[in-house]
């Protein structure tokens, strides 16, 4: 019997890999691969001019591209591009792009970064402090320890020294690779902490912390100054929820001290020109300032922002777009454990979303994320255990 099926390709090693499988002349690979993996691309306001020269470009090499019918005949000035075409297409328009020079070259450099991804991939490594996480080998589970009286899930729960030790103690006993202390609860309507008072909850913990356990220890906070004395007290990692963009000092302060740090989008509106291209402009923003003050890329891990700034319908909407965050060739954490996500699908108080949590991991393992922020750490530990042998490579 004859046998047709789909073959789902999304990057260039699983181009190359299928395309071995069928018994190819080795030298012939490359060749094939490009061809193979076909791509999706949206670059967005350019100008009609150029939008009509890079659809005409496209056609020339077999592929295609949706502009505004507007551009046509320049009634519009400005226009988003969807580009649809193989790897290999994509790569003789960079370099016919190249030959128009002008903007054509700001705009082949940005195609080429995009593409260039699909081949290298993200970082071998995260490193934070003395660690060096591998990434794509396994999901990393980042335990959430909230030493603060209000946060929406477990507020004062561990606010006591000893308690929150315990606590991060028995999580690691369970699987968490990283640690993250909070001193401040970002829930919806939370009250702002004086960094004083912020330092004074966390460094205490961190300080206890690091003696007993031996992985990463994150501080939740967008201050420097907090960030910068949780350092010192032997956190590794600075999981920032404004992603650089809301202290100045920031950036320079996870680069002298060699950390880590996890740059999340976050918005005051939840309001979007277009969802995902807002977020990864966001990223892209927080990127450069850290690459900017002197944070090496393996440093760097980014946050989509699940729940906030964003409605119900947003949240669901990243979950399924997740992999368009590749583009940004950076690892990607996703903090969906308990959050209203859960609750307002399936009606349930905060402490009876396990379920809704371990489906969001699950499919954001599925999705490319590389590390998962949570409560439930022995759970959603074998939850993403199970998914990393379906899914990984």
């Amino acid at each position: 019997m004859i046998n047709a099926r789909i073959v789902q390709i999304d990057n260039m090693h699983v181009s190359k890999e299928e395309i071995r499988k069928v018994g190819v002349d080795a030298a012939s690979i490359p060749c094939l691969a490009a061809k193979a993996l076909f791509i999706v691309m949206k670059i967005e306001n350019i100008s009609s001019y150029a939008a009509n020269i890079i659809k005409q470009e496209m056609l020339g090499k077999g592929g295609d591209a949706a502009i505004n019918r507007g551009t046509l005949d320049c009634s519009i000035k400005k226009s988003d591009v969807l580009l649809m075409g193989t790897y290999g297409q994509y790569s003789r328009l960079v370099y016919k792009l190249g030959v128009h020079r002008g903007v054509f070259t700001e705009i082949a450099d940005e195609v080429q970064r995009v593409i260039e991804v699909l081949d290298i991939g993200k970082p071998k490594f995260f490193e934070c402090g003395k660690y060096k996480l591998p990434i794509g080998e396994k999901t990393y589970v980042m335990g959430i320890l909230n030493v603060t009286p209000d946060s929406f899930s477990d507020g004062g729960e561990y606010s006591n020294l000893d308690g929150a030790v315990r606590r991060a103690i028995d999580m690691v006993k369970n699987g968490a690779d990283i640690i993250d202390v909070g001193g401040e609860s970002t829930r919806p309507g939370y009250e702002p902490v004086d960094p004083l008072a912020e330092i004074n909850r966390v460094a205490p913990v961190i300080e206890k912390i690091v003696k007993e356990i031996n992985v990463p220890v994150s501080v939740d906070t967008s201050k420097a100054l907090v960030a910068e004395k949780a350092i010192e007290a032997g956190a590794s990692i600075v999981n920032d929820v404004w992603g650089l963009q809301k202290d100045k000092n920031m950036a320079e302060v996870i680069s002298k001290t060699g950390s880590g740090v996890v740059m999340m989008h976050n918005s005051d509106k939840k309001e979007y020109k277009d969802l995902m291209g807002d977020i990864i402009r966001f990223l892209r923003e927080s990127i450069e300032i850290a690459e900017n003050a002197g944070v090496r890329r393996e440093s760097i891990v980014i946050d989509p922002g699940i729940g906030f700034g964003k409605t119900l319908q947003h949240n669901l909407d990243v979950m399924r777009r997740l992999k368009e965050l590749n583009s940004l060739n950076a690892p990607v954490l996703i903090g969906t454990s308990r959050k209203s996500l859960i609750g307002n699908v399936l009606e349930l108080p905060v402490n009876e979303r396990l379920e809704g949590t371990a489906a969001t991991v699950t499919l954001g393992i599925a999705n490319g994320a590389d590390m998962v922020r949570v409560h439930d750490v022995k759970e959603i530990v074998r939850a993403a255990r199970m998914t990393d042998a379906m899914v990984r490579i």
